[in-house]
């Protein structure tokens, strides 16, 4: 997949370079803001589960034992951390350096597609999105945990003020709004939960069999 003014190869780097502080650092983040997330998306996963953007795989904790489990993370570095968590729970799981921008998976390979904290990330979340569809079958489901754009207009004009910054300093955009890539997807929406000022969104989505 072409890489448009590098911004991949960037994010790569990025998190190669802080895999080591990724947990403690994200850390807080979770009990302020996504308490409980990972595991209301992991727990919603059945049969054949991709999760993309895996991160260090802070997610093998949650998942049910009984699905098979395929994670993607475009970093080695923190990939390498989520092979030593994923050995360290006994959990079962084919770990892969991958592009979530460009799947390396036919058509219809999975049940589940699960994304947390990860489209904010992601250069082209849009299409991140197409490949999680394209990967899914036909009654397979979208799970999402985000934060994304807040409706309500003072908190976003914040998000707008700081955004320059979280991007410049972590590929961290504040402004995205995954709902809308998933609707244009087709998928249809099953559930969707908004809190902490209509900053973090729970999503599930259905593609139509």
């Amino acid at each position: 997949m072409r890489d448009p003014g590098g911004q991949t190869e960037r994010v790569r780097r990025h998190y190669d370079r802080s895999a080591e502080s990724y947990d403690r650092i994200i850390a807080w983040a979770e009990r302020a803001f996504f308490g409980g997330g990972r595991e209301w998306v992991c727990s919603r996963a059945r049969g054949e589960v991709l999760e993309i953007a895996a991160g260090t795989g802070r997610n093998l904790l949650f998942y049910p034992v009984q699905v098979r489990l395929t994670l993607v993370e475009l970093s080695p570095e923190m990939l390498e951390i989520a092979r030593h968590r994923a050995r360290n729970l006994g959990a079962e799981a084919d770990l892969r350096v991958g592009d979530a921008q460009d799947l390396p998976f036919p058509d219809a390979s999975f049940d589940t597609v699960v994304a947390t904290l990860a489209l904010c990330t992601i250069p082209d979340d849009r299409r991140a999105v197409i490949e999680a569809v394209r990967v899914l079958r036909p009654g397979g489901r979208l799970l999402l945990l985000e934060h994304v754009r807040s409706p309500l207009l003072p908190v976003r004009i914040l998000q707008r003020v700081l955004n320059p910054l979280t991007v410049l300093l972590g590929h961290d955009h504040l402004l995205r709004e995954p709902l809308r890539h998933v609707q244009d997807a087709g998928l249809v929406v099953e559930h969707l939960e908004r809190s902490k000022w209509g900053l973090v969104e729970r999503l599930a989505a259905r593609k139509p069999s």
